[in-house]
């Protein structure tokens, strides 16, 4: 995944906020990368963005090598179903749908990679014994690995996720950490947005935001 010099402005009233800046960012397969900074530094514009959830004002975003930016919503959305998994911290999942059932529906919105692999996301994830439950009957931590699955439900080659131990305790920290890792060995490209000095440090890298720019 690459993203060249973002632009990203927000307009209330006569006020202008730059979100966004210019910034430049790349992550290969089989590395995770840490994005970090202050609150307003403009981390979650840039997981959106990099989503294809919202366009740049100016800039391009590329996936696997295809232009994701500046395409129309329903094309960004196939690709985004394809390509990318997306982690938010507040989960991802539909509430009247099981976890199991959460996971088929983005297979099917994507290649449909299958009942196999479905069984094995679930597995790899810890949430296999709750996968008939819906999410209002899930813990915070295994929401987050509800979360976690969904968002690999197509073996996707990019994951984006949003604080995604914001609210867990150490040992679902650890547990959510160490799957990421494991995706980006397998290949995938992983960001993580984050507050976290623990998630930070075990990032391959770390990029820092500040004032809507890459310090």
């Amino acid at each position: 995944m690459a993203a060249e010099s973002l632009y990203r402005f927000f307009h209330a009233g006569d006020d202008e906020t730059l979100a966004l800046q210019g910034v430049t960012v790349a992550v290969d397969r089989g590395e995770l990368v840490a994005v970090s900074g202050p609150s307003g530094s403009g981390k979650s514009t840039l997981l959106a963005c990099l989503a294809g959830l919202d366009e740049p004002d100016g800039g391009t975003v590329h996936v696997d090598g295809e232009r994701l930016s500046r395409r129309p919503e329903e094309e960004r959305a196939g690709l985004r179903a394809r390509r990318i998994g997306v982690l938010f911290q507040q989960a991802n999942l539909v509430g009247h749908l099981s976890v199991a059932d959460n996971v088929a529906l983005v297979q099917r919105l994507g290649d449909g990679t299958g009942d196999d692999w479905r069984a094995e996301v679930l597995e790899r994830c810890g949430i296999t014994a709750r996968a008939h439950a819906r999410p209002g009957q899930l813990s915070g931590g295994e929401l987050a690995r509800a979360g976690l699955a969904v968002a690999l439900a197509n073996d996707p080659a990019v994951v984006l996720a949003d604080e995604p131990t914001g609210e867990l305790d150490e040992a679902t920290t650890l547990r959510v950490l160490g799957l990421l890792r494991e995706r980006a060995a397998a290949g995938a490209a992983v960001l993580v947005v984050t507050h976290s000095a623990e998630v930070a440090a075990a990032a391959d890298r770390e990029i820092r935001l500040l004032d809507g720019r890459v310090a």
